[in-house]
């Protein structure tokens, strides 16, 4: 059953920069009543329009949750240098997020997680271990080590030392001039043609209109020098769910089947054949089946007696 939802738009505050927002508020929320809730991540690049961040908004909001999706800074609607994206200060930006929903009249402030897809998932597991305010997190597609996960997307020897000159011509453009060198996306995450034209057919829209295109070099290391997976087992014993696509053609699978060997308990991983990295993007009864089972057995959006 779909539940009818409002939307307030809004903007909060994140190391001076105003980020835009907006807050889903199922209309069968009481005005007395106070709700778990989940800030919504956006991926590389995207913003809070993607296919992957209004697709679980809905869903969410229909399971009774209130729920958060904004853009980073430097991304979307947001302020900040436009693709700009740099891992740890998009983990500021989420805990920013978190304390501003936290004061939102109906949510639960001791009961707000974060669900996050591919870069977002990414972000989410990092933040989840190292801020104890985030009370569940769940990740789709999402990685734990940037070396290791390039690697794995950059498979070829020829491909790899293209990568690795990239991120040295990089440092040294920077060195010399004080700016950024600005990089494709693809060069940075290579996404294979068929998924491409696959959402296409589908048209599922894998990237949110205004999404970013060009980034400067610092992005890639910063993702490079990432390693959710060092701090993964501090999210327990809060609940972690580990989504992945089985056979994933742009995030390796093993990034959530080794965060999951890392992680604490409670924590599932659920692998599923037949879909690919944009898993949310594609509305799968079964990703929204495992979904709402995980979220009633560890983080329903009522408190229990």
């Amino acid at each position: 059953m779909q539940i009818s939802v409002k939307d307030q738009i809004i903007n909060f505050k994140s190391a001076g920069l105003r980020l835009h927002g907006v807050i889903g508020v199922p209309e069968d929320l009481h005005a007395s009543e106070r709700r778990a809730a989940f800030l919504v991540v956006h991926g590389f690049g995207s913003n809070s329009d993607s296919a992957n961040v209004l697709q679980p908004t809905r869903v969410l909001n229909d399971f009774g949750y209130v729920t958060l999706r904004f853009d980073m800074r430097g991304c979307g609607k947001s302020e900040g240098e436009f693709g700009r994206v740099i891992c740890l200060e998009q983990v500021e930006d989420l805990g920013n997020a978190l304390a501003f929903l936290a004061t939102h009249p109906g949510v639960d402030p001791e009961r707000i997680g974060a669900i996050g897809s591919s870069f977002g998932g990414a972000v989410a597991v990092y933040a989840g271990g190292t801020n104890p305010r985030l009370a569940a997190v769940i990740s789709n597609g999402g990685w734990g080590h940037g070396d290791r996960k390039f690697r794995g997307q950059h498979r070829t020897p020829e491909a790899w030392a293209r990568f690795i000159k990239m991120l040295e011509e990089g440092r040294a453009y920077r060195a010399r001039t004080g700016k950024s060198l600005m990089v494709p996306r693809y060069d940075i995450v290579p996404i294979p043609d068929h998924v491409r034209e696959n959402l296409e057919r589908q048209k599922v829209g894998m990237l949110a209109p205004n999404s970013v295109e060009m980034f400067p070099a610092e992005t890639a290391q910063s993702m490079f020098d990432f390693r959710a997976e060092e701090v993964v087992g501090k999210i327990a014993p809060r609940p972690l769910l580990l989504i992945h696509a089985a056979n994933d053609s742009v995030t390796p699978t093993e990034q959530s089947i080794e965060l999951f060997k890392h992680a604490g308990q409670p924590t599932e991983l659920h692998l599923f054949s037949g879909l690919d990295h944009f898993l949310f993007a594609e509305n799968s009864t079964r990703v929204w089946t495992v979904l709402r089972n995980w979220l009633d057995a560890y983080f329903p959006a009522r408190r229990r007696p």
